[in-house]
């Protein structure tokens, strides 16, 4: 496929590292994407959860797989570059949606997201595969983060519930432990990002961020594609999202009356 959107660099970073900052990808459509999540926030969807225990303060909103009842969502998915963009970091001809997700840390917010793999939470398998992350506000801090070449790993990262942080599979040989990426002193990549900026990620690139500790509010809005060579795979318990009744067998590409092909 022939590269028009991104640089060479962009796509090579991508592949090699796992992660790669966009600046301006969506700039046209914050406004949207800050209404989008306004309403998602105002009419909550069966999977939206509150993050923040009685040890800690402020507030951290998660919701998600809301994209076909919330139209700037869908707006967004349909008609901004992210498709594109997804194809070539993918080197993909096709990009069917998986999902989308909402992350807001209101001011005063001490609550990290924990360390994790997207992959492993998920019943999908494939090489394929890329996450957005768009801040509509500007982010320092509390800015995503990731580890660089995680997404090469040998061996998946257990998925923990974020609330507990207690595992969300059974621990068994499959999984490592939870890495601490500060303290081994691995390659974590972070970025001051503007409103517009987007991080792609890897399905099974290591990542996380900090509490927001600022007096400004950090919302993003997150993305989720898959390529070619994308299946249906099973895991060792409840996926996330779960997608109840969906009906597919290991092997099978993604229904695309559930997970619609965006591209082209």
């Amino acid at each position: 496929m022939t590269n028009t959107l991104l640089t060479t660099e962009q796509i090579e970073t991508y592949q090699a590292e796992g992660a790669v900052l966009i600046k301006g990808l969506v700039q046209p459509w914050v406004e949207t994407l800050c209404d989008g999540i306004e309403r998602n926030m105002r009419e909550p969807g069966e999977y939206a959860a509150e993050n923040v225990s009685g040890k800690e303060t402020g507030r951290f909103f998660d919701d998600y797989c809301n994209w076909a009842r919330i139209p700037e969502f869908e707006q967004v998915i349909r008609q901004s570059k992210l498709a594109a963009a997804a194809a070539e970091l993918m080197q993909s001809d096709t990009v069917q949606l998986f999902h989308e997700h909402v992350l807001v840390k209101e001011p005063g917010t001490s609550k990290a997201t924990p360390w994790h793999q997207d992959a492993p939470y998920y019943f999908v398998d494939g090489q394929q595969n890329v996450s957005f992350w768009c801040p509509v506000d500007p982010v320092g801090n509390a800015t995503l983060r990731c580890v660089a070449e995680s997404h090469l790993w040998e061996k998946p990262v257990l998925p923990v519930k974020w609330l507990a942080e207690d595992n969300f599979y059974p621990d068994d040989d499959q999984y490592q432990p939870v890495p601490d990426p500060d303290a081994q002193g691995l390659n974590v990549r972070e970025w001051q990002m503007q409103p517009g900026d987007v991080v792609a990620f890897h399905f099974n690139t290591l990542h996380g961020a900090r509490g927001n500790v600022s007096n400004s509010r950090r919302r993003a809005f997150s993305v989720r594609f898959v390529g070619d060579d994308a299946r249906y795979v099973t895991r060792p318990g409840k996926t996330s999202p779960p997608f109840p009744g969906h009906a597919m067998s290991d092997g099978e590409r993604l229904r695309e009356d559930w997970f619609p092909l965006v591209y082209p």
